[in-house]
């Protein structure tokens, strides 16, 4: 395996912040910019850089063959990382080289591009042995960007045109909107999150623009993707990159928590999220968080781990509790009576009580009557608009029932 030195540069808002290096044996290290360290005024890169005194934490250590947590997590998982580095010609294993193929369209503000001049060295960014052919390669990156947003579903960055419909972007680089593609197991899910997007903004909490859409209407998508069992996909507003090219910076919880993906069910907890916003945000946002928390339990979302809560900066330094994305009740596909975090002392849904919640709040030094009157509220406002608008929406009777369940299930729902 060649040993050579490869370098790429971290942009934060168009400014470069530092360099990830790799150096023999797989071995990468990210160090900042002198620049970035001495700019008091400096733009938040995340938490998990900020030290117990509230400095920035400079001495950072090597990793090997993956990257360090903050930057893995930007990168898709499973299957879907299968299929980009495929697609890109890169191992799936190789961090490094694959955030060096996806870095143009990162969450946030963040780009990672490299150095100018150099050039990804497919003799050993892919498995020994693999043939080179460059403009396959570079047919395959244009092909790749266009799902290289994190995560484990199929989806990608897509723009409006001037008629009102959506495009994907020739290169796969920009894009206002997210759009996720249907599920290849399970039935309706795109109508299922846009109904729980939508019943979670008639409970008036931050959730950005949603719509279904038919995937014969959208220009530009890539090939390669078989035949899907359903023409529709959910499209949603991205709340970190504006029409006109603006970019908010993000991060989320795994990356707050130093996670590797692998552990986004498994080392934090809805209490632990609920401590550092208490400490890093307004107190709105920790009732918007206790509503959120008490929604996705009401509807049965067991897939709310670490990774589907964020931060977002919009004033570059300080964070806030992003808007709200992935709301889907899962229960109707996979019955699971376990939330996907611990609340604070349990994960069980039949244990999500007043008493579970002032557990919590006691645990995250919180107001217990801010916490236990944001999910009173959350309940009642629910059940209101549950009763409403369930007809109304674009739900199977399978979702409906499971819903109906999940209510019968959480002492919440009936204290």
């Amino acid at each position: 395996m060649n040993d050579a030195v490869s370098v790429l540069e971290v942009l934060l808002y168009g400014q470069r912040i530092g360099i990830l290096t790799r150096t023999a044996g797989d071995t990468t290290l990210f160090a900042f910019n002198s620049s970035y360290i001495e700019d008091e005024a400096r733009p938040t890169l995340g938490l998990s850089f900020k030290t117990r005194e509230g400095e920035l934490r400079t001495q950072l250590q090597p990793y090997r063959l993956r990257l360090m947590p903050f930057f893995s997590n930007l990168l898709p998982e499973g299957h879907l990382r299968q299929y980009l580095a495929g697609r890109g010609d890169v191992h799936p294993e190789r961090e490094f080289f694959l955030l060096w193929l996806l870095g143009e369209d990162l969450p946030g503000a963040l780009r990672v591009s490299p150095v100018e001049g150099d050039v990804l060295p497919p003799a050993y960014a892919r498995e020994a042995g693999a043939e080179s052919d460059g403009a396959r390669a570079d047919s395959n990156v244009s092909q790749a960007l266009r799902f290289s947003l994190a995560g484990v579903q199929l989806k990608f960055s897509a723009i409006t045109k001037t008629s009102g419909g959506l495009t994907i972007p020739a290169k796969g680089v920009g894009g206002h909107w997210i759009v996720k593609l249907p599920s290849e197991r399970y039935a309706g899910v795109p109508r299922n999150e846009y109904s729980m997007m939508t019943l979670a903004s008639k409970l008036s909490m931050n959730v950005p623009r949603v719509k279904v859409v038919d995937i014969r209407d959208i220009e530009n998508l890539p090939s390669g993707l078989g035949q899907m069992r359903e023409h529709e996909a959910v499209a949603v507003e991205r709340f970190d990159h504006y029409p006109d090219g603006t970019r908010v910076h993000m991060e989320d919880f795994a990356q707050v928590f130093d996670l590797y993906p692998a552990d986004k069910y498994k080392k934090a907890s809805s209490m632990n999220i609920a401590r550092v916003l208490a400490i890093e945000t307004p107190q709105e946002d920790v009732q918007e968080f206790i509503r959120r928390l008490v929604f996705n339990a009401l509807i049965g979302n067991s897939d709310m781990h670490v990774k589907n809560w964020s931060l977002i900066y919009p004033d570059r330094r300080r964070p806030r509790l992003s808007p709200a994305y992935d709301f889907i009740s899962t229960t109707a596909y996979i019955p699971d009576e376990t939330s996907g975090l611990t609340f604070s002392r349990s994960k069980f849904y039949k244990d999500l009580t007043l008493e579970e919640l002032a557990h919590l709040a006691d645990r995250a030094n919180l107001p217990e009557k801010l916490v236990l009157n944001a999910a009173k509220d959350t309940v009642q406002r629910f059940r209101e608009v549950w009763s409403l608008e369930r007809s109304n929406l674009p739900l199977s009777q399978d979702v409906i029932q499971a819903v109906e369940r999940q209510l019968s299930l959480v002492p919440l729902a009936r204290q």
